[in-house]
């Protein structure tokens, strides 16, 4: 999931929408214990409501987005039905933002060296 940052917002907003943050912060509050895909919808659309309903099809592909970037992990039960995962935080919440920085510095050093490193040096905060 590429990141689109919007430096007109805030913390973790200035990276993600409304309803990931929330998905994000229900597993962080959930520890290493998990969920699947149908208890972060129904706690989503719980902290969100009265902004909007979240459908779950968004939810899912937001956490294997989040899979693929490496930020999650799962693993599969059997229930009824079938299969399911069961979604769990591969970062605490410190470590999901540093995981940010380093993807987002990195690819602005490749991109563009030179003023990043300018940029950088400038803000007098260069990074350890």
């Amino acid at each position: 999931m590429p990141l689109n940052i919007d430096t007109a917002e805030e913390g973790l907003r200035m990276i993600l929408k409304d309803y990931h943050e929330a998905a994000l912060l229900y597993l962080w509050r959930l520890g290493g214990e998990g969920a699947s895909s149908r208890d972060v919808w129904m706690q989503v659309n719980e902290d969100l409501t009265g902004e909007r309903a979240i459908s779950r099809a968004s939810i899912i592909n937001f956490l294997n987005a989040m899979v693929d970037e490496g930020v999650l992990n799962y693993t599969e039960t059997t229930g009824k039905g079938g299969y399911r995962r069961i979604y769990s935080m591969r970062y605490d919440e410190a470590g999901f933002k540093e995981h940010v920085a380093r993807q987002v510095i990195g690819n602005l050093l490749r991109d563009f060296p030179e003023e990043t490193r300018k940029a950088i040096k400038r803000s007098g905060r260069a990074p350890s």
